[in-house]
């Protein structure tokens, strides 16, 4: 198992500067409380990015469904720009002794210069078509089953991850062990914090939705309503719908079967579920929210499945991993000198 210690090998002699992939406002936010935790470093932030082919699909509009679209990338830049952090746009102005990045499913070939550590965000994709697509054509492309093949590129020089029960999954699956280290992961460390809240109702049944059907993966929206509706049983219905999905035709759909029932489509979904005495939901994150909490749960995955991968609640994941990034910084050899490329305005990070 990777070690979490201080470092104790050579020291660089300039103050290390690094390179924070942002994705998903989850994503984005993980990323910056591992950077608080980083006070002494130069810190810069980026959307989630890519090159080659998927860049051409990105241009033409064909991922918007992914964090790589420009929905999720203007969500992660107004975040940046709210919060007062310095964004350097695909790392294209600065050269860097560290990347951390939310993801590994896809590594940008400047972020492969530079030591490398990845981070877990949530939960991970299940085991689909693609997945199982790629076990038999290993020329798949990773990407193509979402974050089923998390921590699978071994690009990294150490993956961050939620807990052992996602070690030993990641593992299973491809990831090099010795580079996975248990810290928690930043969001999903402290669940208990959710319970200070103002969210204004208490003990109903809370329906999360998915982002399924945007991001191209089988789903019955009627059959999850109509198992939704039976676990209920009367009692009082909250939805909270996923912040990717088309919330109009979500807001129709439960209209049509749900009349009665209250839809939010912003708000602290993790603090509604504090407040919830049931949480109905898909493959979502929030199920371990629920379960941290001691909420009654239902998902698409197993009870005791859930509570093997459920995050560690250490309070201390960022720190954690800051400490990781500083072993990685202090033992990692240092890679190919950063490409920074053009460092020239982008119209994107006008928007």
């Amino acid at each position: 198992m990777a070690s979490t210690s201080a470092p104790t090998g050579r020291r660089m002699q300039h103050r290390p500067r690094v390179l924070f992939i942002c994705g998903s406002l989850n994503q984005t936010r993980q990323m910056h409380k591992i950077a608080q935790e980083l006070p002494d470093w130069e810190a810069h932030y980026s959307p989630y990015y890519c090159d080659g082919l998927l860049e051409w699909f990105r241009k033409a509009g064909m991922l918007e469904f992914t964090i790589l679209g420009w929905r999720r990338r203007k969500e992660a830049l107004r975040y940046c720009r709210r919060a007062g952090l310095s964004v350097d746009y695909e790392g294209r102005t600065h050269a860097y002794d560290l990347t951390v990045t939310c993801s590994d499913v896809i590594v940008p070939r400047n972020a492969r210069r530079s030591r490398l550590v990845a981070v877990q965000e949530g939960i991970t994709d299940p085991e689909n078509f693609w997945y199982w697509a790629r076990r038999v054509f290993p020329f798949v492309p990773r990407w193509a089953a979402g974050t089923t093949w998390t921590g699978t590129s071994n690009a990294y020089d150490r993956f961050c991850v939620a807990s052992q029960g996602y070690k030993d999954l990641f593992a299973r699956r491809g990831a090099d062990p010795d580079k996975m280290v248990v810290t928690g992961i930043p969001n999903f460390d402290d669940c208990a914090e959710y319970h200070a809240n103002d969210f204004p109702h208490r003990d109903y049944v809370l329906v999360c939705t998915s982002d399924a059907r945007e991001t191209l993966k089988l789903d019955s929206r009627k059959r999850f309503l109509e198992r939704a509706l039976a676990i209920a049983a009367g009692r009082p219905l909250i939805f909270k719908l996923h912040p990717n999905e088309d919330w109009e035709r979500a807001q129709r759909e439960i209209a049509h079967m749900a009349p009665h029932a209250r839809v939010y489509t912003t708000g602290s979904a993790e603090q509604m579920v504090a407040n919830c005495a049931v949480l109905v939901c898909q493959y979502s994150t929030l199920a371990f929210v629920g379960l941290a909490l001691g909420k009654e749960v239902h998902s698409h995955y197993r009870p005791e499945e859930l509570a093997r991968l459920l995050p560690v609640q250490n309070r201390s994941a960022a720190k954690l991993i800051a400490q990781v990034c500083r072993t990685v910084m202090d033992e990692a050899p240092a890679r190919e000198p950063w490409q920074s490329g053009l460092a020239t305005a982008n119209l994107e990070l006008s928007a």
